[in-house]
This record gives C-alpha cells, sequence and structure tokens, in this order.
C-alpha cells in the first residue's frame, strides 16, 4: 500500500520535480576525457562548417549547421536530450508495470536513455562515415550479387561525403518508419556537395553504391540507394558492340559471372537438377518453342553438353526508349550502344547538336544549369548562346551483371560524383527467401 500511495504522489507532481532536479541539478563538472571528446567534435564541426562554405554555403547557413552539430555533444553530456527520452521509458515502466522507488525509476530511466543516445550517435557516425550495411533487393547484379545478399559498403574510400541532408530520422534513409509517403529529413537545412579526402578513385569494375541520378525531385543523399558495376570512368569512351564493352576501344574484362538471356532449342527438357545446380534462376518455357534463360558463360557451355540441346542463340536486342531521348534517336540498344564519351571534371566540350543532346540531362540537373536549351541551331544558356561548356564532376557510368535485366547507365545515363556512396567490400549475410535458408557459403564473401 505505502508503494502504492507513494507513486500516486508522483503522479500529482513530485515526480516531474525530481526528474527535473535530477537532470539539472547533478553536478556538471566534465572529466578531461569528456572535455577532450567535445573539443576534438567541436573542431570536428568547425572543419565541416568551412568545407560547406567552399562548396558554397552561406555562412548563415554553415554556421547553423555547425551549431547543430555542436550542441549535440552538449544536449548529451549535460543530459539535456537524456531528460528529453527519460520520461518515455518511465512511461514503458509503468506499462509493462515495473515499480521502483522514485529515485532508482529516475535513474533507471536515465541509464536506458544515455545508453540509447549514445548507441544512436556511435552507429549515426559509423554508418555515415566509415561503413553501411545495405542488402540487395533485385537481380540486376546476378550472380556476382545475389537477391538477399547483406553487405558492408565502404563510405570512406572514395572519400566521405557530408551530409547534404542533416536534419533527418536517424538509422532510416527517405521514409519514416512503417510509413510510404512521410519523407524522414527536414529540406530547409540542405548542405552543399562537398567530400573529405579519399583513400582512392573509383576503378573500372568497381562495384558501387551511388544515389539514383534520374529522381531528380528529392536531395541527392536521399534518392534511392542503387548498386552497378562501374564499367567506365570520368574521361573513358565506351561502346558495346554485340554484347561486348569496349572501353577506349578495347574490350573490356568481362565479370566472372556476367549472365544474359538465351534461347535455347531442345528435344528435352532441361532437368531441374541442372537447374539448381547451375543457380538458373531466371526465364522458362516461352509460347513460341523454345526456352528464355538467364546464363552466365559458364552455365551456358555447361547447357552446351546436355542431350537434345540443338541451340542456343542469344535473344532478341532491346532498344531503348522511355528515358533520356538521344539513345532512341541513335538507335542504340543494351546490346549495341554508343560509342559515348564519359565527361570528367574540368572537360570543355563542344555544344554541337550532338553533344547537346547527350549531355543535356547531365548540365540541366547535376550541375545545376536549368536554363540550357537548344534553340535555332545552337545551345543557349541563361539566355546567352554558348559554343562551348566546361564540366563541373567527373562522371560515371555504371552496368549491372546481369546484363538483359539491369536497368543502368545504358537507360538513363550518367552517375555524376556527387551522388557516389561508396564501395561495396564484402558479404556479411546472405538469405535465400525462396528455400527459406542461409546461403553459407556466402558468407563473408569479398565482392569482385
Amino acid at each position: 500500500m505505502n508503494n502504492i500511495k507513494e507513486n500516486n504522489n508522483l503522479v500529482k507532481g513530485n515526480f516531474f520535480t525530481e526528474l527535473f532536479n535530477y537532470f539539472y541539478k547533478s553536478p556538471k563538472n566534465f572529466s578531461k576525457k569528456q572535455w577532450s571528446i567535445i573539443s576534438i567534435w567541436i573542431i570536428i564541426n568547425f572543419v565541416c562548417m568551412f568545407l560547406y562554405m567552399a562548396a558554397g554555403a552561406t555562412f548563415g547557413l554553415a554556421l547553423v549547421n555547425c551549431i547543430y552539430g555542436i550542441l549535440i555533444i552538449f544536449g548529451y553530456f549535460t543530459r539535456v536530450i537524456a531528460m528529453l527520452i527519460a520520461p518515455i521509458f518511465i512511461l514503458i515502466f509503468k506499462i509493462v508495470g515495473l515499480v521502483f522507488k522514485q529515485e532508482n525509476e529516475i535513474q533507471t530511466a536515465y541509464e536506458w536513455s544515455d545508453a540509447l543516445i549514445f548507441a544512436t550517435i556511435a552507429a549515426t557516425i559509423i554508418r555515415g562515415y566509415f561503413m553501411e550495411a545495405y542488402t540487395i533487393p533485385t537481380s540486376s547484379m546476378e550472380k556476382s550479387l545475389l537477391v538477399g545478399d547483406f553487405l558492408f559498403v565502404s563510405k570512406y574510400s572514395y572519400g566521405n561525403r557530408l551530409p547534404q541532408t542533416p536534419l533527418s530520422f536517424p538509422f532510416v534513409h527517405n521514409k519514416l518508419p512503417y510509413s510510404e509517403t512521410t519523407q524522414s529529413y527536414l529540406e530547409w537545412m540542405k548542405m552543399p556537395y562537398t567530400r573529405l579526402f579519399a583513400v582512392s578513385s573509383i576503378k573500372n569494375n568497381d562495384v558501387v553504391v551511388f544515389n539514383y541520378p534520374f529522381e531528380i525531385d528529392k536531395p541527392t543523399d536521399k534518392k534511392e540507394n542503387y548498386i552497378k558495376r562501374c564499367v567506365g570512368i570520368a574521361g573513358d569512351s565506351l561502346k558495346v558492340v554485340n554484347q561486348q564493352l569496349f572501353i577506349n576501344n578495347k574490350p573490356a574484362d568481362n565479370p566472372d559471372l556476367m549472365q544474359h538471356f538465351y534461347k535455347v532449342v531442345s528435344t528435352e527438357g532441361i532437368t531441374e537438377k541442372f537447374i539448381k545446380d547451375n543457380d538458373i534462376t531466371e526465364g522458362g518455357a516461352t509460347d513460341k518453342g523454345y526456352l528464355l534463360i538467364n546464363l552466365s558463360n559458364k552455365s551456358k557451355a555447361k547447357l552446351k553438353e546436355l542431350p537434345g540441346i540443338v541451340s542456343i542463340e542469344k535473344n532478341d536486342t532491346t532498344f531503348i526508349s522511355g528515358y533520356t531521348t538521344f539513345q532512341e534517336k541513335y538507335k542504340w540498344s543494351i546490346d549495341d550502344y554508343g560509342p559515348i564519351y564519359i565527361p570528367k571534371s574540368g572537360d570543355i566540350i563542344e555544344m554541337n547538336e550532338h553533344n547537346y543532346e547527350v549531355y543535356q540531362f547531365a548540365i540541366n540537373h547535376y550541375e545545376d544549369n536549368p536554363t540550357l536549351t537548344w534553340e535555332n541551331g545552337q545551345a543557349m544558356n541563361n539566355g546567352q548562346a554558348i559554343k562551348t561548356y566546361q564540366f563541373k564532376y567527373n562522371y560515371y557510368f555504371m552496368m549491372g551483371d546481369n546484363r538483359d535485366n539491369s536497368a543502368d547507365s545504358r537507360f538513363w545515363g550518367f552517375v555524376p560524383e556527387t551522388h557516389i556512396v561508396g564501395k561495396a567490400l564484402f558479404v556479411w549475410m546472405s538469405w535465400d527467401s525462396g528455400n527459406k535458408e542461409v546461403r553459407w557459403k556466402r558468407l563473408f564473401k569479398g565482392i569482385k
């Protein structure tokens, strides 16, 4: 009975007085270790402030972002943030029927709040600046990466991209949990693109995570994440001839597990065992009397050895339409594409009609020149005729290893450096949802 009376008194007002006293009258003398952490944090925020200003941010916006970052660490060490969260834990204690003495209840709520805040800050730093976990939702990189693969991506390899929308809900990308429409970020503090130093540059055949560039209605760092193989880097000339990729007029190395769709004519059915052993997961019989299945070079060679195989031919060419218009104009397809030049920062190109068509989308949307148009046989920018254009950024050309089932740069064009997220390192977990089992052989498998 005494406990019940005590808790009733707390509800009437004494509890909130004690809660306030616990957080605000507790000692605020920081230890040397805490001051060291605070000092380092402040320095980092001022460095970021000057980097943002160098990238074009106004002094006021950069300063607000800097103050916001500094307040987080002071809010943590002064228990201000914990005080805001602690009542939630106390409410949970009461809902689940946990009964504490008044001082123990507040102390426990603080400890839980402190642990949650520390974990959130630490995980946000790791996720934003060092390494982040991603999953593979589609088959565009099969069989190099499988649907259900969980992988770690290095954020520092190509240089940490500083947050462009720093006011966002932790641990989610662009939608709030349990919502399909409510965005998880505020856009009023929009920062310009800038990066810290890079450990390495993007190389041909790196597997790269990037923000989907064709999604122009969102901030860059909140666009959907894609993963593809970077087949062409800034300064490369690229073309695809009869399915073979050429870089600077030399045949490119094809990924070991690259796939294409093939028409397979057989007098005998392909056994379920062969399909399972060769991990054939896409395609099947058609109403035209042949099979249409996705094969790597290795599985294609094995299929040829089966009895009853009459022919294995490449599938009909798919022409590109519905994205940027120049591919359709030149009758480019996923098997025969280009030639096309991939711009690098500082390149100056002649603004003829061909170059306008090829690079117009990038110049309009990625280089922030929305007024670029083609009028009366010449390029116009800001109402002035221009004969040349100099690129601000490096660009990259991405393709999926599942070449006939990948929406990639062949459709929507170049990926600017502003959209690069990081380098895929290794698969740490893989789940086969069809068979409801772990793919044990893929655990901690490197990505190449």
